[in-house]
């Protein structure tokens, strides 16, 4: 059977004492050894003495490697300053230089060790020792910066809400969104990073013409303001500002887009009206005081998907002054019956029979997911009720989540079967079924069991909304028709 030995390296010695010494020794004790007997240099009782933390000892070495200083140079040493303090020392000398990758601690706690060759199992002893003597430290190091970390966080959450309740009485909470770290919200801010969610929601007429609309349509509204956007994204809300007469815009966005933003800008020569600044609202300092106007387009799916409308609220209280407004400043969410026999047994019946096999349990998983499609408006079969109004000028976080009753009106004159529950949103504009679809289409909620209903009948039932406490950006929507109740999850 063929062994394999570890080589262990080489470690050369380069210092002079009259003599230069170019000897190459088989490991870092060996060469300790014979720096104090043939040297009379103990490089442990240098660190000692100048108390070098693991930078200092990396300059030392590299020091001596460089300049060949003498033994007695370098014991002869007294204080401060020493000569190895310039940062040009870090760079080592030599390539994968055995001391520099020896542990400081190690090094003088193994003083008085002078041999490199012990038995094989003293040296797999040792070196298990010092490998969990190592794990021990990395562990400890690990507790201590997880706990530092901890720290920190709480540092900050408690000085945003010094500020908060320092500038305004409007808001309690600054909110599960806003009091989460910045890695913890990488995964929604990388999502608009990338050009393809922007190209959609540009191409998007309804919603992007209709902010146009309003601004242009408004001059004296934005005529020497100054117009914060929140979430800015390309700038194209930031740019319509700025053309409708706005005094200064800042545009404030987290996600990798905004350096395309900023060449957007310059491209339009609108780099002396638009300010742009990365980071999250929550962990930036404006330029000003306070702004005259917020707007943003901050809408997710079921209107309040993503959680981004927290990040306005906060916004606004901190930064908007007296008499400003937010635009938006009204939201609808409205619920209608839908009654769709074909895609309940595309969506729910076609588990029961998957080629010959009952695969029935998969409803538990399918039925609780909010889906989000367009909608054929003729599938509806009820009036539209408005469960939610949401004005954005006083509206406060915990109004966010909310229970509402609600009724509807069925419409259809022959017997028909309700098959889903569908809800949109009408803010300046709707993205209802019976309207130019949208980007955010509707939000459909599934039931695993049809209601039989028939025109002129009301059906009655109760909505619950509230934040995944996991996850703050993502929404648990509970429905409760008569003696039915079913949990669905935005996420």
């Amino acid at each position: 059977q063929q062994r394999w030995h570890r080589a262990e390296p080489h470690v050369s010695v380069f210092l002079t004492s009259r003599l230069h010494c170019f000897r190459a020794l088989s490991c870092v004790a060996d060469a300790l050894h014979h720096c104090s007997a043939e040297h009379q240099i103990n490089l442990v009782d240098v660190i000692r003495k100048h108390s070098l933390d693991d930078y200092g000892y990396i300059k030392m070495i590299n020091f001596i490697r460089a300049t060949k200083c003498s033994a007695s140079r370098l014991m002869g040493l007294s204080g401060a300053p020493l000569p190895w303090e310039s940062e040009d020392f870090l760079r080592p000398v030599l390539q994968d230089d055995p001391l520099l990758q020896t542990d400081l601690e190690e090094l003088c706690d193994s003083e008085g060790s002078t041999s490199c060759s012990p038995s094989a199992s003293e040296s797999h002893d040792a070196l298990q020792r010092r490998a969990q003597a190592a794990e021990g430290r990395a562990r400890q190091s690990e507790e201590a910066l997880a706990r530092a970390m901890d720290d920190l966080h709480k540092l900050k959450l408690l000085a945003q809400g010094l500020v908060l309740n320092a500038g305004t009485s409007r808001s309690s909470t600054m909110g599960a969104v806003a009091e989460l770290r910045e890695d913890e919200d990488e995964a929604y801010f990388s999502s608009y990073g990338h050009y393809s969610i922007h190209e959609e929601m540009l191409k998007d007429k309804v919603r992007t013409e209709s902010y146009r609309d309003f601004m242009y349509s408004n001059p004296e509204v934005f005529k020497d303001k100054v117009v914060l956007d929140v979430g800015c994204g390309t700038g194209i809300l930031s740019m319509f500002a700025a053309r409708a007469g706005a005094k200064q815009v800042i545009a404030v966005d987290q996600s990798e887009i905004l350096y395309q933003a900023m060449d957007i800008i310059r491209a339009n020569h609108l780099e002396d009206k638009i300010t742009l600044i990365k980071g999250r609202i929550e962990d930036i300092k404006l330029p000003v005081e306070k702004v005259d106007i917020i707007i943003s387009e901050w809408m997710g799916y079921f209107l309040l998907f993503e959680s981004m409308f927290d990040s306005v609220l906060y916004a606004r209280d901190l930064y908007l002054a007296a008499g400003g407004s937010v635009y938006p400043d009204l939201c609808n969410i409205s619920l209608a019956a839908v009654g769709d026999a074909q895609k309940h047994r595309d969506r729910v019946v076609f588990w029961d029979d998957v080629y010959g096999f009952n695969m029935a349990c998969m409803k538990k998983a399918v039925v609780p997911e909010a889906v989000v499609e367009v909608v054929n408006a003729e599938t509806l079969i009820s009036q539209p009720t408005v469960v939610k109004t949401i004005d954005c000028n006083s509206v406060i976080l915990s109004d966010l989540e909310f229970v509402s009753d609600f009724c509807l009106k069925m419409t259809k004159t022959t017997e028909c079967t309700v098959t889903h529950l569908l809800y949109y949103h009408t803010v300046m504009f709707s993205t209802g079924p019976q309207v130019t679809k949208t980007h955010w289409k509707q939000t459909l909620f599934l039931l695993e069991t049809p209601m039989d209903v028939r025109a002129g009948e009301e059906l009655s039932g109760t909505i619950t909304v509230r934040k995944n406490k996991k996850d703050p950006r993502s929404l648990f929507v509970t429905l409760k028709l008569g003696d039915r109740k079913q949990t669905y999850s935005l996420q």
